[in-house]
């Protein structure tokens, strides 16, 4: 004798929780505006410029030969336009580009060069010796070299166990 086996098509209830689709989409939106309104991420995603006109320098932060070195794109800038203030954490880059001439807005048959003030701040990593640091400034580039704390130099820590 044959015994089919009848087969049936089980749904599990699960209940529905809106607060959860809700949680979801709050973080996701959280991420996108963090991310568009996050100078780093902007840059990351090239968008160098947060309003027309406005100038934000590109500044690479990196070591080399045991220092940490950073460097800043601001070309337009004269030596004497640049303000560099440093703190325990964070570095601060001032600046002016001015304009060489007067040009009649009705003049123009095209303007895409910026021109103004700009303030650029950036964290500083923890080993960098802010109050050691020497600039300099070449072709539009500035380079600021600063030597690693000493503390930041151990390799290696002994640590006696009693």
């Amino acid at each position: 004798m044959k015994v089919k086996a009848k087969e049936e098509n089980s749904m599990a209830l699960v209940k529905w929780t809106p607060i959860r689709d809700l949680e979801d989409m709050r973080r996701d939106l959280d991420k996108l505006f963090g991310e568009f309104f996050d100078p780093a991420a902007r840059r990351r995603l090239g968008m160098t410029q947060v309003e027309p006109g406005m100038i934000v320098p590109s500044i690479d932060v990196f070591e080399r030969q045991g220092e940490i070195v950073l460097k800043a794109d601001i070309p337009g800038v004269e030596k004497e336009n640049i303000d560099i203030t440093i703190t325990k954490e964070h570095i601060t880059i001032k600046g002016e580009v001015k304009k060489e001439e007067e040009v009649k807005q009705e003049d123009y048959y095209s303007l895409e060069r910026s021109f103004g003030s700009f303030s650029r701040t950036v964290p500083l990593p923890p080993e960098a010796d802010g109050g050691k640091a020497k600039a300099a400034f070449k072709n539009g580039v500035l380079e600021i070299v600063f030597p690693k704390r000493e503390e930041a130099k151990q390799s290696e820590i002994k640590v006696s166990v009693s």
